[in-house]
Parts: C-alpha cells; structure tokens; sequence
C-alpha cells in the first residue's frame, strides 16, 4: 500500500470498528432467545427454556433485585418471583408492579399492545442473565425530582376522630367538651374540619358550640392553597412570630403558602459550597473531630465537594487531598446546614391569608361578623444561623404586629427573641440556651395572660386575717426565669429554677431539686429531694409557698409494678405549716383492656386524700378515668377522657381506639379473614412502622402523597403452614386519603409431584396454579407447590395440554405432616382428573 493512502486507509478502518460498536447493542437486541441459546449444548439448552431461572431485574438501569423467571424457546418471559433485593433503593411497591404485569408471558423486544407501567421494551443477556426493563421515563432517569407526585385519580376516604372530656365533683360546676376532628380527601383535594360542643365549669353553665374550621386544601408542588372557614393562624413557616390579642373566631376565604409537603426527602448541600483543588487525580477526605465522615474521587482541577451527603448542622470539617498515596494539601472549613431549614437554597418562606371574618354554626355571636381580615407572616433565612420573622395582622378592626430571631450564636448557644405590638399591649418575648459538657442553662422572659378565682369563692377556703390578697384577678402576667439543669455523673442530676413575676401576680419564686438513681435492695430506684419557695396562691392561703420534699419511686417485683412514696412540708390552705406523707403503687398490663392501674393516698394536717386512674385501650375506645378525694373536706370529683377513630374508605367502615392511629390523617383499612384460629399477623410499613394485625377488621396509619407497600408477614418467629394472599398492599394517597385491602390467611401444606402428558413425556415449565400459590415445573417435570389445605385443587398449563386439573381428595395419597406427596400426574384429556381415578393410576402409594 502506498504511504500516502496509509493514513487514509488508518482512518476508514477507524471509522468502521467505531460504527460496528455503535451498532453491537442494536444488533444484540434483536437476537431472540433462541438465537442467544443457539450455542449452548443441547442438555444444556433443555435447562434454559421452560424452567425456572434466577435472572438480575433492571429498570431503566435500575437496580429492582434477583427474581426467578421462565424463558420459552417462543421468544417470551415471565416472572414467579422476586427472591432478593437488599440491594436495591426502588421500593417494594415497584417489583410488586412489574411481578403483576410481566406475571404473563410476553414477548421479548419491542412493546406493541398492553403496554402497562409505560413498558417500551423488553431484552434478557443471556451473557449477564439480565433482564432489561425500558419504559418511558428512561430518558429522564437521571433526573432527580423535586417533588412527589400526587395520585393519578386522587383518593377517597374519610378520618373522624371523636373526643369526649368530662369532669364533676362536689361544689363545682360539671365541664365537658366534645370534639369532631375530620381529615378526607376527595379528588387531589383534602378536606379539614373541626366542631366542637363545650359546658364550662362556670355559674352560667352554657352549653356552646362552633366549627371552627372547614376547609379544603390542595398542595401544589412546594406551596399549598386552603378555601374554606379557618382560624387565622398560619402554616408552611419555620418561625411563628406570636402576636397576642388574635380573635378565636374564624374567618372564610382563602389561605395560601410555603409547603414541604411534596418535597422529596433529597439531601439538601451546604448553604456555602465548598471547593477543592488537586493537580493530579486522587481523593479527598473529609474529617470532622478527627472522624472520617466522607470521601470523593477528585480530578485534576477545581471542583465542587460534594456536601449532600453530609450531615446537617453548623460545623467545622478538615480537608485532606490524597494524590498518589501521599497528603498534598489539609484545610479546614464550615459546613452550613440549617438544620431547621429544609432546604437552605430557598431562603424564603411565607404564608398569607384574606377573607371575611364570619362565624360557622357558633352560638356565641361574632360582633365584628363581616369585617375585612388579612394577614401574612414571612421567614427569611439571613444567615445559616439566623431566621428572622415578620408577621402582620388586621382582624375585628385591631392591627397587630410582630417580628421574630432565632439565633443559633455558636454549637452551644441559642437565642429566640418575640417583639410585638398591638391593640392589646406592646412586649418582648425571650429565650436563650446555653449548653456546657454537663448541663444546660436557660433563661426566658415571657408575657401570658392569666385568669383567676376569687378568693371568696365557694370552691376555696375563707382566707385567713392578715392573708396577701391579689388586686386583681385577671391580667397580663410578665415571668422572667433562670433555669439550670447540671449532671453529677451518671446517676445525679441537679436543678435549679429563679423566677420574678410581675403584674396579675407579684413575687420570686424558687426552686431547687436534687436526683439520683440507684439500685436499692437489688431493684431499680429513684429519690429526689427538693426545696421550694414560691409566690402566694390560692391553695396556699394566699401566703408564700414554703416547703420541702422527700420522694422516692422504687421498682418492687415484676417490673411492671412500681411503688412510690414521698414525705414533706408546705404551706397550708390557711396559711400555716402542713407537713404530709404519701404513698402510691402503679401497675402495668400488656394484655387486656386494662393498662394502666395506679392508687395514691396522702396524708397531711387537713386529713386523707385519696386519689386513683386508670388507663384502657379496646380496639375500638381508649381513654382513661381518674378519681380524687380531697383531704380538704372529703369533697369527692372525678374525669373521664375518651377517644377513638372512625375511618370510611373503599365502600368501607372501621372504628380504631389503638394508639397508633389516634393522630393519624391517613390510613388503610385491612380486612383478614383466616383458615387458622388466633392467628396473628404483622404489617410491615416499607415508609416505616410495623402493626399487628388480628383477624377482622384493622385500620393502619399510612404516610401521605408517598407511594408505599405494607408487608404482611406472621407475627412471630414460629410461622405456621400458611399461605398470605396478598403477602402486600399497595397505596398511594393524599392527606386525608382511606385505601381498602382484605388480606386471607390459607392453611396450607407442600405438594411435589411429576407431571406428565398423555404419552408420557415430562410437560417440562408448565405452570402448576393454585389459588394458595404458584409454581413452574422443572425440566424433568417434578414440581413443588405450596396448595390450600380446604381446597386441594391445582391447575397445570402448558402448550402440551387443555383443561389439566387435579383434585387431590386424600382417597389414594394423604398428607404427611405438612408434606404430600402425590407421585406422577398425567394429564389426560379430559379437563379435571381426581388423583385417584383410573387416568392417573400410576400415582404413588401411600407415603412413606
């Protein structure tokens, strides 16, 4: 070849090996399966096809987990199942939608009808056993999204809570209060509803009611909208500037504002980002006190570190190049990440509202019904260890004003000061923290308003000559305190309270306590021993409150039983010195409706008070009664608080009193319906939590707008022989949002056998069908099968055979235990053939 076509002929040869690259992948998509199985031997290629095999699942390049699959030789999958994936971030609700959509076979290569999930394509790499699962979102894979999407079709459900409170007693007036707490969703909107009937303990006895709010609310990617009734009070901001003097009763109209509702939970950087330089590659560390807390492979160059992985917070860190094994640079800087600030990159964060003031239902009659109201308040976030706050208000015709800081100074220290203005007085309100290696210090300054009884009243004692009387008995309370919180080893701990009040009441109050935990005869024990010296109040006769304590709580005998007692002096009703002694014992129950059991008896100069509670949770109520006798008189009183919740969703009803689903604005309702007497079964939230589940009706807490999967599993370690179907739940809701799902506990047991066609031949990956479970025989025909013990039937498909069943009634064969095996299985032709009959006599005997 001449030298001048070299480098011609250099390039064309070129150009073609890279065009031959490019088109590899093509050209490996188009090879079906039995083009790929083509060179394996034939022994082998009888393994391959119609057979079970554990194959890697990826879509859109990622990582789902291993599942078993059944390739045919007429070019299409299927899977059984999915059999790991600790090693996947996708959640469980994702395989669980691709097993129901690729649960059928269909064929390799290109979608062209029932395209579910956005499914584009299908291929299997024999080569990597890889199954490759393209859809529509796979050119935007790589994008990170911000914000959760909503339910397609919305959701539909409705939460009522209910709560009753009462009390009553000798010489006072009876109060309750019943409250309606409703959270639904209809649509991509939830709905939000209060109403309440009250009786205060006043002389007018007056029942009252209100609603106090009714509204509807829709999150629209990082704000929200709320049209309805509301109270004006603000929501989607980090610091609430507090402006005293807001009327209670609500305003209709509109309400808008910052909301990290949709958010994702996504690692938010640093507030400053942090840059590194290297001039080879290599790495960099990143220390914090001396730890290593991330590293990052550095190219040659100026580059951004990577701060989304670390913690958040305020701190220092230390940087350390690594070039070709050696240190080539160390620097320190500070990592700036609020901690409470979601995402520092929006600084701003507001919420506004306007609408008339207008009362719903109420019987107490608005006097400003019909005025303008309005109002806003505004975060800003000036520093990463400063927000200030804003907020400005015009309701019933009063203006009022208000501007907040809260203040991280340093890792130890915090400041938050409140300054507002108003129609009903000026103020400042303030709070400081100080943490050191072994305690805390706080001081504060406050303005509250505080009402009190008249000392003349029936419920009190007449007071004493001489006795300090208030000159007034409403007002505005101004407490300034000094808190000190001190740890002596591990065991002691020390406190220490100063406060000065001023206004409705006047005086300095001290307090001071000393703690410490021990082991006492061989049981948990804690004493405490306190001093006190605290402003007059009624109960003291109007006379400072001087006194001392003595108390000791120790664990005796089982550790849900525990005993207290405490002796001490204070001042009397009249004034004078009372010295007392006490004693209590509280005992606990797992089961039952019963919980909590406690009795308590003092003694002091006026008698024997008596006082007892109790606390009960029924699947459907709990709540908690208390009674007191007063050693003042023996006048006797007594409450009760009861709550419980009431769910509707998916043409269904459930009524909860458990814990777990009392504050909960979205749920689940779990129908089971078991084979196996007192079973129990658990629910395991993939976005967290983990519920028992009893056979009947069950409600479960779920997490709002996230898409998420309850596994069912057994309670416990020891599993019975049982089949869950389903064994998960899906849901996808917003606030407010009620799903259904009925879920059946099957007694089971495993049957193997070998199946056969009409002439004797294996019937090699014919799917064995239950409704208890499913599998898929081997290459020589045996099979495992996990069968309903009440309904011993199983189903064989194949494109051998038509209409191949078999009714295993225990006639011939019976089950060993949990085991039965019923030998060969022939398919005849007919469409349902008994185990025992004369078409299938080749059937083993009787197990061994």
């Amino acid at each position: 070849m001449s030298p001048r076509l070299l480098p011609i002929a250099t390039a064309v040869m070129f150009y073609c090996s890279s065009a031959m690259a490019q088109a590899a992948p093509a050209a490996l998509e188009s090879l079906t399966l039995l083009d790929q199985a083509g060179g394996l031997p034939d022994d082998f290629r009888d393994h391959f096809f119609d057979v079970p095999l554990v194959v890697r699942v990826e879509r859109d390049g990622q990582h789902l987990g291993d599942a078993r699959a059944v390739l045919t030789r007429e070019n299409t999958l299927s899977l059984l199942e999915f059999t790991d994936s600790h090693d996947s971030t996708e959640p469980a609700a994702e395989r669980e939608r691709w097993l129901k959509a690729l649960a059928a076979p269909r064929p390799m290569g290109a979608c062209t009808q029932a395209c579910t999930h956005g499914l584009v394509r299908l291929h299997y790499s024999l080569e990597s056993s890889l199954l490759s699962i393209a859809t529509e979102n796979g050119g935007r894979a790589g994008m990170q999204p911000r914000y959760l999407a909503l339910p397609e079709d919305g959701s539909r459900g409705l939460i009522l809570r209910h709560q009753l409170n009462a009390y009553a007693g000798q010489g006072i007036d009876a109060a309750g209060r019943y409250a309606l707490d409703t959270r639904g969703s209809l649509g991509q909107w939830s709905l939000m509803g209060n109403y309440q009937v009250d009786r205060g303990g006043n002389e007018e006895g007056e029942l009252r009611h209100s609603v106090q709010s009714l509204y509807a609310q829709r999150e629209l990617r990082d704000t929200f909208l709320r049209m309805g009734y509301f109270l004006p009070n603000f929501q989607g901001v980090n610091r609430q500037p507090r402006a005293p003097g807001s009327l209670s009763h609500t305003t209709v109209g509109m309400m808008a504002g910052s909301s990290d509702s949709l958010a994702i939970d996504s690692r938010a950087p640093s507030l400053y980002p942090v840059y590194v330089t290297a001039n080879r590659e290599g790495t960099v560390e990143v220390f914090r006190d001396g730890s290593l807390i991330l590293t990052q492979p550095l190219q040659p160059g100026l580059q951004e570190l990577d701060t989304r992985r670390l913690p958040g917070g305020i701190y220092e860190v230390e940087l350390r190049v690594v070039e070709d094994g050696r240190d080539t640079s160390r620097e320190t800087t500070v990592i700036h990440k609020p901690g409470n600030w979601r995402d520092p990159s929006r600084r701003w964060r507001y919420s506004v509202f306007a609408g008339v003031q207008h009362s719903l239902l109420d019987s107490l009659e608005d006097p400003k019904a019909g005025a303008f109201a309005a109002g806003g308040i505004v975060n800003y976030l000036a520093h990463p260890r400063a927000i200030v706050g804003l907020s400005a208000q015009h309701l019933g015709g009063e203006n009022t004003f208000a501007g907040s800081l809260d203040w991280q100074i340093n890792d130890r220290a915090n400041l938050y000061t409140n300054a507002y203005a108003g129609e009903h007085g000026n103020g400042v309100d303030l709070q400081g923290l100080w943490r050191y290696r072994h305690g805390t210090v706080i001081a504060s300054h406050n303005r509250s308003w505080q009402e009190r009884r008249r000392p003349g009243d029936d419920a009190f004692p007449p007071l004493r000559p001489g006795a300090e009387v208030p000159q007034t008995h409403s007002g505005w309370l101004q407490t300034s305190a000094l808190s000190v919180n001190h740890r002596l080893g591990a065991s002691s701990h020390i406190a220490a309270r100063v406060s000065h009040h001023s206004g409705v009441s006047n005086g300095v109050g001290v307090d001071l306590s000393f703690s410490r935990r021990q082991a006492l005869s061989g049981s948990g024990a804690t004493w405490r021993a306190a001093v006190f010296d605290r402003p007059a109040n009624v109960s003291s006769g109007m006379r400072r409150n001087r006194g001392l304590d003595l108390t000791l709580n120790i664990a005796l005998g089982r550790d849900d039983r525990r005993y207290s007692g405490s002796v001490g002096s204070r001042t009397a009703t009249d004034g004078g010195r009372s010295l007392y002694a006490s004693a209590g014992v509280q005992q606990r129950f797992e089961q039952g409706l019963l919980r909590t059991v406690a009795g308590h008896a003092t003694v002091d100069g006026d008698g024997l008070g008596l006082s007892s509670n109790a606390l009960f949770e029924h699947p459907a109520l709990r709540g908690d009664v208390h009674a007191q006798r007063s050693s003042l008189g023996g006048t006797l009183g007594g409450g009760l608080n009861l709550e419980s919740t009431m769910a509707i969703g998916g043409g269904k009803l459930a009524i909860a009193g458990a814990g777990q689903v009392i504050s909960t604005d979205t749920g689940m309702i779990v129908d089971v319906s078991s084979e196996l007497p007192d079973v129990a079964l658990r629910a395991h939230d993939s976005r967290g939590g983990s519920y028992v589940l009893y056979p009947g009706r069950n409600f479960l807490p779920v997490t709002a707008y996230r898409t998420g999967t309850l596994q069912i599993d057994f309670d416990g370690r020891a599993a019975p022989a049982a089949s869950i179907q389903p064994a998960s739940l899906g849901y996808h809701l917003n606030k407010g949002g009620v799903a259904y799902g009925k879920v059946a506990v099957l007694s089971t047991f495993t049957v193997m056998g070998h199946l056969r066609d009409a002439a004797g031949e294996p019937l090699a990956g014919a799917h064995v069908i239950n409704h208890a479970g499913r599998s898929v025989a081997e290459a020589d025909g045996f099979f495992a099968l996990e069968m309903s013990a009440t309904a011993p039937n199983l189903e064989v498909r194949h494109p051998k055979v038509a209409g191949c069943s078999f009714a295993l009634d225990g006639t011939t064969t019976r089950p060993d235990g949990d085991t039965w095996l019923a030998g060969i299985l022939q398919c005849p032709p007919s469409s349902l053939t008994h185990a025992q009959s004369e078409a299938a006599a080749s059937i083993a005997g009787a197990m061994p």
